[in-house]
């Protein structure tokens, strides 16, 4: 039985081949190849990219013609600043609005205030954090936002990464036990957390019920004890600390084995945002899936 007849399908992130945070990263590459690389190493899923057309009536057939379909997209937030929800939850309505006509069920929501996750210039040392009442706006913003998803029948998925005000264990251990547990869900990055220092097995654990979407990621160690968080994300990713699945330093198999006992039955992506020049995305795209399609028959 293959992956795709399971509970759970198997997507793969534009960011291998077309990096969004930097965009000169896969400039050459063009979207037609990239999808049809998508479709030749066997996925069925990918997220939304920013070489992507953003009218539904365009990106549909184009996904169509590939045997694509579009699993979710990352949508960045300003909750911290409480005088901007009006306009933070218009924004998130027109991306719903998209979503719906793509088919898409799940949003993954990045709260981005002061992020430095782009910034080339910034370490991750320099990380931002919120004060007390940025904390309270941002939890009041994400409760609402969650309502709203839910009311265009979407869910939203937080999506924590390096670089932002949610990427520590503390972090995201308080925006998720202060927000709705039937409203508000997790999207798992195997690798944000594990670079943020965090074993992912334990936030499938704890959150399982709750994790509705995962980007599976791998970390390079000896990229990881080199750079640390003495470097920004972006010159990390140039460097090689993220790779797929069953190419670095994690544990696959309890974390699959966990997720399919939990009865997940979201997209699993995978996402190894690389060099393009140095890592040949098709070439990684078909290592990673190839490795799952190894360890997941043993748990199914």
């Amino acid at each position: 039985m293959s992956m795709e007849a399971r509970s759970f399908k198997l997507g793969v992130a534009p960011i291998n081949w077309c990096n969004d945070d930097m965009p000169e990263l896969g400039k050459d590459i063009s979207l037609d190849t990239c999808l049809a690389e998508m479709e030749e190493a066997g996925y069925i899923g990918t997220e939304l990219g920013h070489k992507y057309p953003n009218d539904p009536a365009q990106l549909k057939p184009m996904l169509s013609e590939y045997n694509l379909q579009l699993a979710a997209c990352s949508h960045p937030t300003y909750y911290a600043d409480k005088s901007a929800h009006g306009k933070e939850h218009e924004r998130l309505k027109r991306c719903l609005e998209f979503l719906t006509e793509m088919g898409a069920k799940c949003i993954n929501i990045v709260e981005s205030t002061r992020s430095i996750h782009n910034e080339k210039s910034k370490p991750l040392c320099q990380k931002p954090y919120l004060s007390e009442g940025e904390w309270e706006a941002v939890l009041q913003g994400m409760n609402e936002a969650s309502r709203i998803c839910n009311d265009f029948n979407i869910k939203l998925a937080y999506q924590h990464r390096m670089g932002t005000v949610i990427q520590n264990l503390d972090e995201i251990t308080r925006i998720m036990d202060e927000t709705k547990p039937e409203l508000f869900h997790l999207c798992v990055d195997t690798g944000h957390l594990y670079y943020a220092g965090i074993n992912p097995l334990d936030i499938i654990n704890k959150y399982a019920p709750r994790i509705i979407h995962m980007h599976l990621k791998d970390v390079r160690s000896e990229v990881l004890s080199t750079y640390s968080h003495q470097i920004s994300f972006l010159d990390a990713v140039v460097q090689g600390i993220f790779t797929v699945p069953g190419d670095g330093c994690l544990e696959f198999e309890p974390i699959i084995s966990k997720v399919i006992d939990s009865g997940y039955k979201g997209w699993l992506v995978v996402e190894a945002e690389q060099d393009p020049c140095k890592a040949d995305p098709f070439m990684y795209a078909r290592k990673g899936r190839k490795y799952l399609e190894q360890i997941v028959p043993k748990y199914a």
